[in-house]
């Protein structure tokens, strides 16, 4: 079970909300206070509710499920991209473009184009001209910085986890016309309401922001390294009996050989004695002599081989 502590927040600055005079109404209930004029944020309040949403995204990622990283705002760019990366998840964090998932067929296409100039762009665009290659390595890194982050999701993801609802409105209104769940910080400034998974806390802060990712991508890891250590287990599991199986069947036929070896053997030895030399030709004698290493001379009468095999 996925979980943070109050001085994690403290260090990280997430009780620091935005300026009193650009409250919000609704977020009276997540204030703890006014401070220089800076509204501070109840951590009481808001821990619990982080921890709800770790092990909600423990849960999902344990499922296979995969988790939408967005923050396109200029503070939490770079963190979302290293996070997301870091955690094997999905992020948007150049821009939101209109349509990301409500039109996924046509950012499908996209994405075919840009996987095509990446397949093109390992040989240095050679087959093109100069000016042609040019234009293709513009149009990549445009698609690039769009689309780069969600190129491998195949599909729309189960769950959105946003940075500044109020920056990401398109975000929201899409994820909220699919039904998506949302988890959201949400400053001081900011309407809670249509947010499955609220996280009053500062949304500015490059340090704040930084801790929202960075625990969200903990619990991931932590939730997948779980679920393929069970999978490991239950795979083990259900070989060790597959195992004994071939073992019993591969030493049941040597057993049987040798069982089967055992009684020819005796029936061999208790036959030679029954044999009747006398009634055999001496030719059939020199021959049973020649096969049990027994040395005959031209001399040697019938009488003299009997007896030399006897």
């Amino acid at each position: 079970m996925a979980k943070t502590s109050m001085k994690k927040m403290l260090e990280a600055g997430v009780h620091f909300g935005h300026r009193s005079r650009f409250w919000h109404p609704k977020m009276d209930k997540y204030i703890y206070g006014t401070r220089n004029g800076v509204h501070i944020i109840n951590l009481e309040k808001t821990l619990p509710m982080f921890n709800d949403v770790l092990n909600f995204a423990s849960k999902t990622a344990a499922a296979g499920g995969s988790i939408l990283f967005v923050g396109t705002k200029r503070a939490a760019t770079d963190i979302m991209k290293e996070e997301a990366i870091r955690c094997g998840m999905p992020y948007v964090n150049h821009r939101w473009l209109g349509g990301m998932m409500t039109n996924y067929k046509t950012i499908k296409a996209s994405i075919k184009r840009l996987k095509d100039l990446e397949f093109l762009a390992e040989d240095n665009f050679a087959q093109f001209a100069k000016k042609e290659s040019l234009m293709m390595t513009r149009e990549m890194e445009k698609l690039e910085r769009s689309l780069g982050g969600i190129k491998n999701l195949g599909g729309i993801p189960d769950v959105v986890f946003v940075i500044d609802i109020g920056h990401e409105k398109n975000a929201i209104a899409e994820s909220k016309k699919l039904g998506l769940p949302i988890i959201g910080i949400v400053d001081t400034n900011h309407n809670p309401e249509g947010i499955d998974y609220v996280v009053p806390g500062n949304d500015d802060s490059i340090r704040a922001i930084g801790y929202y990712a960075r625990e969200i991508a903990n619990s991931i890891l932590e939730a997948k390294a779980a679920a393929g250590a069970t999978q490991v287990k239950a795979s083990v599991a259900k070989k060790k009996p597959a195992a004994k199986k071939a073992e019993t069947t591969t030493e049941a036929p040597v057993v049987a050989e040798k069982v089967a070896e055992k009684p020819a053997a005796k029936k061999v030895e208790a036959a030679e004695p029954s044999v009747d030399l006398n009634a055999m030709l001496k030719a059939d004698l020199v021959t049973l002599a020649k096969e049990k290493g027994v040395e005959i001379n031209s001399k040697d009468t019938k009488a003299d081989i009997i007896a030399k095999l006897g």
